[in-house]
């Protein structure tokens, strides 16, 4: 049976209308989904902002998942509107730039946010990236965990292209012509390994390569 996110979508606004009423304030899916990108695979990041969240409200809301399909790939982002205005700004960059709106709009939001939050994004991203390579290549020595790392550097290149460019690109396909050699060559291992293994002789080349670009923007910006 095929798969409708537009059928999902409906059936998830009708049970969070239902539950919560005139106290949604923001509904909208990030990720794959978001992007049109999203494969059999993919999870569901859905994102819902009420007027404000209490722990009775984290019970309703797991109710209301509950009874919708794909039970086990939903996840996604959950908050009341006072709480997510006074979110860290350069966490807030990516939530609403990753985000495509149902219900509301976060441009009010968007609003508040300066370069110098966007640079804080880029440095927390290659902070991250950093420490976790690190440790992975001393420690873990996991292809799989390495692939995640290439993974998420891409939330950071797109910090990058729009702290260089003004433009801020979802889809990661489209996302090499923002960006200068160095970032291409991250984009590029990061598609390659999207639907391949970390072959055992490119660990370490792989590792590398990330931590010494991550090292790269905390210590040049």
């Amino acid at each position: 049976m095929n798969f409708s996110m537009e059928q999902w979508m409906q059936s998830y606004l009708r049970a969070v209308e239902n539950a919560f009423g005139s106290r949604v304030w923001f509904v909208g899916l990030q990720g794959s989904y978001g992007r049109g990108e999203a494969t059999g695979e993919s999870d569901i990041d859905v994102v819902l902002i009420l007027d404000r969240v209490s722990p009775d409200d984290l019970k309703a809301y797991s109710r209301v998942l509950d009874t919708l399909p794909k039970r086990d790939m939903i996840c996604g982002f959950f908050s009341g509107k006072e709480e997510l205005e006074h979110w860290d700004k350069a966490d807030l960059f990516q939530l609403c730039h990753d985000t495509t709106p149902f219900v509301g709009s976060l441009a009010p939001l968007m609003e508040t946010i300066r370069e110098e939050d966007v640079r804080r994004a880029i440095l927390t991203g290659a902070c991250s990236l950093y420490h976790a390579c690190v440790h992975n290549a001393l420690h873990e020595k996991s292809g799989e965990l390495l692939k995640e790392l290439y993974k998420a550097a891409a939330f950071t290149l797109q910090a990058v292209a729009y702290l260089q460019t003004g433009v801020f690109e979802r889809k990661q396909g489209a996302l090499a012509t923002l960006l200068q050699p160095e970032e291409q060559e991250i984009l590029a291992q990061r598609l390659r390994l999207k639907n391949a293994p970390v072959a055992e002789a490119d660990f370490e080349t792989l590792s590398a390569l990330l931590m010494q670009w991550a090292s790269k923007w905390m210590t040049e910006g």
